[in-house]
């Protein structure tokens, strides 16, 4: 079976923590016609959710059930999330998104622009509301370290950089996202440190984004918008690894070992949890990383 139907098992498991999320999600979207409900069918429409679903599994696997506190917080990571795609969208001039035209493309770069920043609002309101220095410390951080990994991108196209700046922009990109989730989500709980898996969350960011950018080199993920990173200088980790754009069987390769790295310390973290249908879940989830 491919990804997407194994990962579908997995989320079956926590459909109904899923479902608020998601009702969370759109709940607070309060603006005109027809925008609001094209705003609305875009977070509805069908995704991973990996975030706040890694998250809630994790939180079931030390065999805690999940707050409403812990619940708003998982739809704010999420609609940060989806703001993020419709700024990348915006970016890419991407036209179609999750079977549908992307708000840019539906009316225009302004409205596309605004609506990004207005779900950012959401989720920034929503984090004040669970009046936590730390969490809204930890929020925004890594919401500037999304940005300065764009930016950066930006500033390095066409440059073959090394695999240590690679990571750093991974980290940046898609890691400390992860991280936010796995590590807020625990701060709320107020009964298990977050310390020991702070780095769970990061190091599933670091392989989800390889994976990511493997998947663009093979062009096997037919679920996003078409992205042709090498066509606009973007060198990703298979390029960086074989020195050549247009020569990459090696590269390919070594990413797949760096992938497989940064799953297996994740895997570690998993060891001395207790093996109930969650953490089964989890490491199942870990094994679909590796498997590109």
């Amino acid at each position: 079976m491919s990804f997407n139907e194994e990962y579908k098992k997995i989320k079956k498991l926590i459909t109904a923590e899923l479902d608020i999320i998601e009702q969370k999600m759109v709940e607070p979207i309060d603006i005109q016609e027809p925008l609001k409900t094209h705003v609305i069918n875009f977070l509805k429409a069908p995704s991973k959710r990996i975030r706040p679903a890694l998250a809630v599994l994790l939180s079931k696997a030390l065999g805690e059930e999940l707050t409403d506190e812990q619940l708003e917080l998982l739809s704010a990571i999420e609609i940060v999330h989806n703001a993020s795609l419709i700024h990348d969208d915006i970016i890419d001039d991407c036209e179609i998104r999750r079977g549908n035209k992307t708000i840019a493309a539906e009316f225009n770069n302004k409205l596309g622009v605004i609506s990004g920043d207005y779900l950012l609002s959401i989720a920034m309101e929503k984090i004040g509301q669970l009046n936590s220095l730390e969490i809204l410390n930890e929020f925004s951080h890594n919401i500037k370290k999304m940005c300065i990994g764009e930016i950066n991108q930006n500033f390095n196209r066409f440059k073959i950089g090394t695999i240590e700046e690679y990571i750093e922009k991974s980290k940046n990109k898609t890691g400390y996202l992860f991280e936010t989730a796995i590590v807020c989500n625990l701060i709320l709980s107020q009964k298990i440190s977050q310390n020991k898996f702070k780095n769970f969350g990061l190091n599933i960011g670091i392989a989800f984004q390889i994976r990511d950018d493997l998947l663009n080199i093979l062009s096997i993920d037919t679920t996003k918008p078409s992205n042709n990173d090498i066509e606009e200088g973007i060198y990703n980790a298979p390029i960086i690894y074989s020195g050549n754009p247009k020569d990459l069987t090696s590269g390919i390769e070594k990413t797949r070992g760096l992938l497989n790295n940064y799953v297996q310390e994740a895997e570690k973290v998993l060891t001395n949890l207790e093996n109930n249908q969650y953490t089964i879940a989890l490491k199942k989830f870990l094994e679909l990383l590796k498997d590109v």
